[in-house]
């Protein structure tokens, strides 16, 4: 009895349940059915703002050449007796390269050697003539005094003479004396008188040799002086022989290798100063540092500067880069081209670099900490404003930003972004605010593309 009751309750409850829970049901699944599907989430590339992506660089074709090249001529004509180097051999500065055969100019040296010799042996003729003047201006010094003297003496005299004379001539007008000793006493006064004026004379002559004897000391000093001045003529003579006759012997101007030789042993050369066109006896090179040659556009020119990083690429040497640095740079541009040339020095560690080999040369003009992204994420932009999407929790956001320079590849941002923002690459049309994404790629090895 009793298991009869409770299957007719089973019963009952299944029944009120089928009953009361299946409308229920059917409310959910027609709610279900009122709701709108979403969309598809997109696959989307994200790219990261970055620094850096807005700095100015250059790349330009360069042509690598020897840091020194020197063509060496002779300085002297004459047959090439000595050489002892040829193409592709290292020298060292200071190395004899190739001696000339002058014979003459050994000749010249000798005679001008004579020269001096010469000179220099007038020079002491001359200072001994000083010597002898000076002398004989001392001794018309001391003749001066004494002509005075004697001419003191012979005035005195004179005095004494006119004065006996005048006593003669009144002893003869008392009749006290003969007139025969006045005559006398007259002849010895007349005497007197000549002798004082020839003292006088005297005077004068010891004075005009003193004048002589002190022009004749200026006179020695002055062929001293043309002498000395013929010793230097001399020896500029024999300097200049001595320089031609080394012109005879070339000398390797510093390290490097012969890259061109135009003459054998016995043949004849010409001088360069000699009219006429003359190839060199060799061109040498220096090979531990080259200068690499670019020429920058207009548009680079004013970011050029001393010490800016440049990386050198060689077509011959693939694969194989040279970090350097801006050299030097020519401050100018060619009006016809409008380029600036300037040069970046590259040291040859490795050997490998050869005058006349060319390829690129990248340099940074000017580094920029501005966060940059590619043109491609730009869905709109209008005088340095524009919308970008940025993926935020897995749905797209519209985001308005600001920016600085375009050029054509990357823009500068300035506001509306930050580092580690994920950004859209290349959105498509089907892409809006709120979009679901899904992102590919992996952002932490993205690179501006």
């Amino acid at each position: 009895m009793m298991c009869v009751l409770l299957v007719l309750l089973g019963g009952i409850g299944t029944g009120y349940w089928f009953t009361r829970g299946l409308p229920y049901a059917d409310a959910e699944q027609q709610e279900s059915r009122n709701e709108p599907e979403r969309p598809p989430a997109i696959h989307v590339d994200v790219v990261l703002p970055k620094k850096g992506g807005m700095d100015r660089v250059t790349t330009q074709p360069g042509t690598v050449q020897a840091f020194e090249s020197v063509q060496l001529y002779a300085g002297v004509s004459g047959y090439l007796k000595k050489q002892d180097i040829d193409i592709g051999y290292r020298v060292k500065k200071g190395e004899v390269l190739a001696e000339v055969d002058v014979p003459d100019l050994d000749k010249q040296v000798q005679r001008h050697k004579a020269a001096v010799e010469q000179a220099v042996a007038r020079v002491e003729q001359m200072e001994a003539h000083i010597t002898s003047a000076e002398a004989d201006l001392e001794a018309a010094k001391a003749a001066v005094p004494q002509a005075e003297a004697l001419a003191k003496s012979k005035a005195a005299a004179l005095r004494f003479r006119e004065q006996q004379l005048h006593r003669m001539r009144d002893l003869f007008a008392l009749k006290s004396i003969d007139e025969r000793l006045v005559d006398e006493t007259t002849e010895q006064r007349d005497a007197a008188r000549e002798a004082e004026i020839a003292a006088r004379e005297g005077v004068n002559s010891a004075r005009a040799h003193l004048a002589a004897a002190a022009a004749k000391v200026i006179q020695a000093k002055a062929d001293a002086t043309e002498a000395r001045a013929e010793v230097r003529v001399a020896q500029a003579e024999l300097e200049k022989a001595q320089v031609m006759v080394k012109f005879a012997t070339i000398l390797a101007p510093f390290d490097g290798v012969i890259t061109e030789r135009n003459f054998f042993v016995h043949d004849y050369v010409r001088a360069a100063a000699e009219s006429g066109t003359h190839l060199p006896l060799f061109t040498v090179q220096r090979t531990d540092l080259f200068r690499v040659v670019v020429q920058i556009p207009d548009r680079d020119v004013p970011y050029a500067d001393v010490g800016d990083p440049a990386t050198v690429e060689i077509d011959a040497l693939p694969g194989q880069k040279f970090p350097a640095q801006l050299s030097r740079l020519a401050q100018s541009e060619d009006p016809q081209t409008r380029l600036m040339h300037v040069e970046i020095d590259v040291p040859n560690s490795t050997g490998r670099l050869r005058h006349g080999m060319y390829g690129r040369v990248t340099i940074l003009l000017d580094h920029s900490e501005m966060l940059s992204l590619p043109s491609s994420c730009l869905v709109s932009k209008t005088e340095g404003k524009g919308n970008v999407f940025v993926v935020h929790d897995g749905v797209a956001r519209l985001t308005a930003v600001e920016f600085g320079s375009d050029n054509g590849l990357l823009v500068g941002i300035l506001k509306g972004l930050k580092e580690g923002d994920e950004v859209i690459a290349h959105p498509s049309a089907g892409i809006g605010e709120g979009s679901p994404v899904i992102v590919e790629n992996d952002v932490n090895e993205q690179a501006h593309r």
